[in-house]
């Protein structure tokens, strides 16, 4: 079952951009993306919260999420949350492999 981790990451004087700008322009996000068993790694920005930033992080499996906080990967992570100040918010979802119902299917357009 696939794991994804939505983060909340918020900060002061728009920090929280800054620091998804910085994990792009490192190179993070890439090396992160290129992980086995990653299979989304995506900042978006609320729009009624412009000192927020939510990072979409989805895994194949829990195996491929623990290797990766395991890896050398969480600890420039962690420097980066700590150099701009970030607070966290985190929420955890284990994919249904049924999938989309077929009433919910009914509301999505493609």
């Amino acid at each position: 079952m696939a794991v994804t981790v939505n983060i909340y990451y918020s900060g002061d004087n728009g920090n929280a951009v800054k620091f998804a700008e910085e994990m792009v322009s490192s190179g993070t996000v890439s090396a992160i993306r290129a992980e086995d068993g990653n299979m989304r790694y995506e900042y978006f920005f609320p729009m009624e919260d412009k000192e927020t930033v939510l990072l979409i992080d989805s895994w194949k499996d829990q195996h491929s999420l623990d290797v990766h906080h395991a890896s050398p990967m969480m600890a420039k992570i962690t420097e980066l949350r700590e150099k701009y100040g970030l607070h966290m918010r985190v929420e955890r979802y284990v994919s249904d492999a049924t999938g989309i119902p077929a009433a919910d299917r009914t509301f999505i357009r493609k």
